[in-house]
């Protein structure tokens, strides 16, 4: 089991949700990347292969990841991307970045350019699950995400070489047809006076018990970490006991309820100039603060009335200057009775929600982007 100390400093989700379909980068597997310049922003288009959704044995969740080749020449930065879904089935999408040093393993792992199931973490193949490897965050799709331009003065950094991993979750209960996924990307030439940015993750670990007057074998959260152990494999169960131990609780007997808190050291100095909100379908309230409990006590982001279907990455107005170390609080708030009235949700058993992979577990997770100084709100971008 990974210590608390080190599951601060690895863990991605994204859950979720902080999320990539079929999509390939070998020419025989997905159309060849399409680029335009315009002045100094060029836009490159990347289209997948189609790919038909397949859920392990006995689950209704399908996490996949392949390649995709952005044949970039020189080194840049991301300014700007979009995912656009194939299909309803797309529960959420991460995208995250292979080096250079790293492709000629990433090819290999995507073998036919069918790519592989990834559960957790996107990264290759031989890398422990719901870890991150060497593979850094570039964006994450939810529903209602549309274009995620990051601010002005900021970019993500992309060197010649790199290719993207896309990791697509599904969710069976909607359906299983062919989806076929495109991604958008707007990058400059590093030569442009950008920040780049740095992803801090905020994370809580839910213990939510069925609604009164709802009973079943999996209503028992031994039951059902043991049920989710049986449909992502053992070391799910691993990541939900560290989550919890990171947050300070007995991962044996965690309290319970609709709603959990956990705070965690703000990794890097800077400014915090844009954050994200993700929890899945039972989720309700959402807040992210800073200094919590003192007289110095900012909000981050505060989201009072969350939609699953309408999850945005929000560009602060004014930056929140953060020193590494300072205490950054995400809290979230769920409506179990939701499993019960959401359509989706009706199609799964009745179960004790824990943190998981599923559409039907839950997450709670806050993504805040740091730079280093405060952006030039006046770039020419």
């Amino acid at each position: 089991m990974r210590s608390a100390g080190v599951l601060v400093t690895t863990l991605v989700v994204v859950g979720f949700a902080l999320a990539m379909a079929g999509c390939t980068t070998d020419a025989s597997a997905a159309s060849a990347p399409t680029g335009t310049t315009s002045s100094h922003i060029t836009t490159i288009s990347l289209s997948s292969a189609t790919y038909r959704p397949k859920a392990p044995p006995g689950t209704t969740d399908d996490y996949h990841c392949t390649l995709l080749n952005p044949d970039l020449k020189k080194n840049s930065y991301v300014i700007s991307s979009r995912f656009f879904p194939g299909s309803p089935e797309d529960h959420h999408a991460g995208l995250f970045l292979v080096p250079p040093s790293l492709t000629s393993e990433a090819k290999q792992a995507n073998v036919g350019g069918k790519g592989w199931t990834c559960f957790g973490e996107a990264g290759l193949p031989n890398e422990p699950i719901n870890e991150i490897g060497s593979t850094p965050f570039l964006s994450v799709w939810a529903p209602g995400h549309g274009v995620d331009d990051l601010p002005k003065g900021t970019g993500i950094e992309l060197p010649a070489g790199t290719m993207v991993i896309m990791q697509v979750h599904y969710n069976l209960l909607v359906g299983d047809k062919p989806v076929t996924n495109r991604l958008v990307m707007r990058t400059v030439p590093t030569s442009t006076p950008l920040l780049p940015l740095k992803l801090d993750l905020s994370f809580a670990a839910p213990d939510i018990p069925c609604p009164a007057g709802v009973t079943g074998p999996l209503c028992n959260r031994a039951a059902s970490l043991a049920h989710q152990g049986q449909e992502f494999g053992p070391s799910a169960i691993g990541f939900v006991n560290d989550i919890e131990l990171a947050c300070g609780r007995n991962p044996s007997d965690p309290p319970a309820g609709d709603s959990t808190s956990c705070t965690f050291p703000v990794t890097a100095s800077g400014y915090i100039v844009r954050a994200q909100a993700h929890m899945h379908l039972l989720g309700q309230s959402f807040k992210l603060v800073l200094n919590p409990g003192t007289a110095q006590a900012q909000t981050v982001l505060d989201v009072p009335n969350y939609n699953f279907h309408y999850q945005k990455a929000y560009n602060l107005a004014k930056p929140v200057r953060v020193t590494a170390g300072e205490p950054l609080q995400v809290t979230c708030t769920y409506d179990p009775t939701l499993a019960q009235e959401l359509p989706i949700l009706r199609k799964a058993p009745s179960h004790y929600v824990t943190w998981g992979d599923g559409s039907s577990d839950e997450m709670c997770l806050g993504l805040s982007w740091i730079s280093a100084t405060l952006p030039n709100s006046h770039d020419s971008l």
